[in-house]
């Protein structure tokens, strides 16, 4: 995998091909920029969701908040969720990744991962509402709290990458990231503290 610096300071590109690539900050928030994870999970309106699966209801294992702007509806997983306001805390989070990415993100999903054995299966982030086309969505993903691993896999060939996405790490996928590759956050047995995911989002009407 091919990678580079960018213009930011202290960010990497990585090219995945076919016109998708990855921005990778390990050290995106100063640790005095940094709210404590699960202070901040305690301020947002988190809820146990669950979606269906081959007919039956089964519960998302993690906790999702939905904020936003005005208007940010968002359909996620079978759900549709109408936006909470901005927090102080998260509009501080968002301004600052407007600043350094340029990025006009207005919406953000925060999933909470209690524990190691919350965790997202495989997915792509290719909803109607974050574009016309899959070619350019572009989802940056804050972490806050313990680390946990990341793994991406492309579609057709099953390629794989891997990130430990740890305290005040941003990854932003861009591109055709959302057409060629899925990612996920695996279980672990592992002893982990909670982490806390922001993965903000350009929703368009």
């Amino acid at each position: 995998m091919n990678t580079r610096r960018t213009c930011a300071s202290d960010a990497q590109r990585f090219e995945l091909g076919e016109g998708a690539w990855l921005e990778w900050w390990p050290t995106f928030l100063a640790r005095k920029e940094r709210p404590d994870a699960a202070a901040l999970a305690r301020e947002l309106p988190l809820r146990a969701d669950t979606f269906t699966l081959f007919g039956r209801s089964v519960p998302v294992p993690r906790l999702i908040a939905w904020h936003g702007d005005p208007g940010c509806r968002y359909r996620y997983s079978g759900q549709t969720y109408e936006p909470e306001p901005w927090t102080p805390t998260l509009a501080r989070l968002r301004d600052a990744l407007r600043a350094r990415t340029g990025i006009a993100v207005n919406g953000v999903l925060a999933n909470y991962y209690r524990d190691g054995s919350d965790s997202m299966g495989w997915h792509s982030d290719d909803e109607r509402e974050l574009g016309p086309t899959r070619e350019d969505i572009a989802v940056a993903s804050l972490s806050l709290g313990a680390a946990r691993r990341f793994v991406l896999r492309h579609r057709k060939s099953r390629e794989r990458r891997e990130f430990s996405l740890g305290d005040g790490s941003l990854l932003l996928m861009r591109g055709g990231t959302q057409r060629h590759w899925q990612h996920a956050l695996p279980k672990t047995r592992a002893e982990v503290g909670p982490r806390l995911n922001l993965t903000f989002r350009v929703v368009v009407s």
